[in-house]
């Protein structure tokens, strides 16, 4: 790829984070605080990518049963019943700055706290992206995305690519892992979505001749 294309799409997406940035400081919801981001800062937090944790990172924690660590799918209720991953909660984009009868945010305990990391996931990272940074507007901390959302768990996690003849040690036990992580979460062949609108993604098993090996 030329470096005029790979400087295009860092143009594309540059412009495209800061519409989306635009459009989401508009709906942010009013609260008097000096803890605030400036939106300056806010873009800076945006160009670190320190926010984002791996599929494996989390599958190892969910594996280990990691106690330290929230997954909080942003996906639509619907979506989230058809799939979701392991102790996974469900808050969707648009419930997240709901309040209740008193006028307090009904999620501002799990959203802003300094006890457990949440990582958030959807179907990509669009709207994970999203509801990382309006909780990063309001400074709260300890919150992250996962990279590349459900999709990049399936092609991962869930059915992982072998590595070639020439594969490193470390891409043969990274390999390993995966292939134990499938057949922990169940494995089988998986429908990917596209996009973050798309249906949530759907497992079906494989018949049990099938199953030796998880993917």
């Amino acid at each position: 790829m030329s470096d005029t294309r790979i400087i295009k799409k860092r143009y594309i997406f540059m412009a495209s984070v800061f519409i989306g940035l635009a459009l989401l400081l508009v709906i942010l919801p009013e609260k008097s605080t000096s803890k605030q981001l400036k939106p300056e800062q806010l873009l800076l937090q945006i160009n670190d990518n320190n926010r984002y944790v791996s599929t494996d990172e989390d599958a190892r924690k969910i594996i280990a049963g990691d106690n330290y660590m929230q997954l909080i799918d942003v996906r639509s209720p619907g979506e989230y019943v058809e799939f979701h991953l392991k102790g996974a909660i469900n808050i969707p984009i648009d419930s997240i700055f709901n309040k209740d009868k008193n006028g307090d945010y009904v999620y501002e305990d799990i959203l802003n706290q300094d006890v457990k990391i949440n990582v958030f996931y959807s179907n990509g990272t669009v709207y994970a992206n999203q509801v990382w940074i309006l909780l990063k507007r309001l400074n709260y901390k300890n919150n992250y995305v996962m990279k590349g959302g459900l999709n990049r768990w399936i092609e991962t996690v869930i059915r992982p690519p072998k590595p070639s003849v020439t594969a490193t040690v470390n891409e043969v036990a990274l390999y390993n892992f995966r292939k134990a992580a499938s057949m922990y979460f169940g494995g089988g062949s998986v429908a990917v979505p596209a996009e973050d609108n798309a249906p949530a993604p759907i497992i079906k098993k494989k018949p049990k001749q099938e199953e030796e090996g998880g993917c």
